[in-house]
């Protein structure tokens, strides 16, 4: 074995698998002391090697446990022990752990004392061994597979790591292939899962697509660490933002919040932590350029940017965006009632009540709309809107007899036509039958 071809291996291995050489130096020291092992060590000996890169040489020392006649297992519980595996080293005894005596891991501290007087009970002793230089088919092959199984794990470590410091970031990745409902994308040293119930409805994903996606989390898995990776997290538009907006990335604007639909719509309030720089225009930016960018990576999602404000009554007014407000009431328990003109009523609570729920899930609040002139009529909170979406009943409704007073006699006729059509329609084919 020449052992002086292993510094230029090991920087080889280090460079091509982006391992730190010593973690490289580590395994071959394993390996060599394996390959001793195998054709000059006995059973049970802990043999530990240190290799020396630059000088090619190799020193090797046997590891022994320094224990005294209080540690050691009676001669009644040897007895017990023995029905157990032969294996089993310890066992415990009147709340202290004793150890069954092998004299090729164990030393007595007397005797381990006439080798390093300064040595204490439960320290190791190492006893150095003859360097050996030649080693049989067998021992080469042991260590080669050690080899490979420690820079496999080492490899799995380092990557594991780098995409654990990672986690909350965005990163590029290409669509390998399509496992039933998950996506599994090349993410550069892993492997990275987009699993449905991260995945925007309404997307197509093929093989070979590049997408940008944000990292949830990272798993050691039997197969190596596993990224999970989401599209429809709302963090993953604060962070395109970062990437668009230099003002957002160098801190002078803040993202404050973000209410997000995947794949339909979203609402991100931000606020300016430098005199002078207009928040909305920052993220917009010139024509639009920045935001068109985030919308173009989204799929062509809506994103509504408004200003944050501390005053709730201001926040709330800026979160129905576009629809106007004329007046904000604060109620407790984390309540608001905002009125807007009768005009606007519709786009402030949005198609299927939408405009109104992101408005209430950017600001925390329980947000009610109501008319100018009926204010009482026109009330919606979020949740009604969601129960009547279940119901598949409409969003806006009359509810009260002014309302329905107030239709014009076109408005009902156009309300009964369909009715009448179906009518006729069965009466037509009852005549033909």
């Amino acid at each position: 074995m020449d052992l002086k071809n292993l510094t230029s291996a090991i920087a080889q291995i280090a460079e091509e698998k982006e391992i730190p050489a010593p973690k490289v130096l580590e395994t071959i020291e394993t390996a060599l002391a394996a390959a001793y092992k195998k054709d000059y060590g006995k059973k049970g000996q802990i043999i530990k090697a240190k290799f020396d890169p630059t000088t090619g040489e190799v020193k090797f020392w046997q590891v022994k446990l320094v224990v005294d006649e209080s540690m050691l297992l009676e001669e009644e519980e040897l007895i017990k022990a023995g029905g157990e595996e032969e294996t089993k080293e310890t066992a415990e005894g009147e709340g202290e752990k004793k150890v069954r005596f092998n004299p090729e891991k164990h030393i007595i501290l007397e005797e381990a004392k006439q080798t390093n007087p300064e040595i204490k009970v439960g320290e190791e002793l190492e006893i150095a061994l003859p360097v050996q230089r030649d080693y049989g088919r067998i021992a080469a092959q042991t260590a080669k597979q050690v080899i490979l199984q420690k820079i496999r794990e080492v490899e799995r470590e380092a990557i594991l790591n780098e995409y654990k410091s990672r986690e909350g970031e965005i990163i590029s990745g290409i669509i390998q292939r399509i496992e039933g409902k998950n996506v599994l994308l090349d993410i550069g040293k892993a492997l990275g899962a987009l699993p449905k119930e991260e995945q925007v409805t309404g997307e197509f994903y093929r093989p070979g697509q590049r997408l940008k996606v944000y990292i949830l989390r990272v798993e050691e898995t039997p197969k190596g660490p596993m990224v999970f990776l989401s599209r429809a997290y709302p963090k993953l538009i604060s962070k395109l933002f970062e990437l668009e907006v230099p003002e957002i990335s160098q801190g002078q604007v803040v993202i404050k919040s973000i209410a997000r639909e995947p794949g339909s719509r979203s609402k991100i309030a931000v606020f300016s932590e430098a005199p002078g720089v207009d928040p909305i225009g920052a993220a917009v930016g010139q024509r639009g350029t920045r935001v068109m960018a985030v919308i173009s990576e989204l799929g062509g999602e809506k994103i509504d940017i408004i200003e944050y404000a501390d005053e709730p009554e201001k926040f709330i007014t800026n979160s129905l965006s576009p629809a106007k407000v004329l007046e904000v009431k604060i109620l407790p328990p984390n309540k608001a009632v905002a009125i807007v003109p009768d005009d606007q009523l519709s786009l402030a609570i949005g198609k299927d009540g939408q405009n109104v729920r992101l408005a209430a899930k950017l600001t925390g609040w329980k947000i009610d709309v109501r008319g100018q002139q009926a204010p009482e009529a026109g009330l919606r909170t979020a949740e009604e809107i969601g129960k009547a979406e279940e119901k598949g009943t409409a969003v806006v409704k009359p509810e009260t007899e002014a309302e329905e007073t107030r239709k014009t006699p076109a408005d009902k006729q156009r309300e009964e036509k369909p009715v009448k059509k179906t009518v006729r329609k069965a009466k037509s084919r009852k005549t033909k039958r």
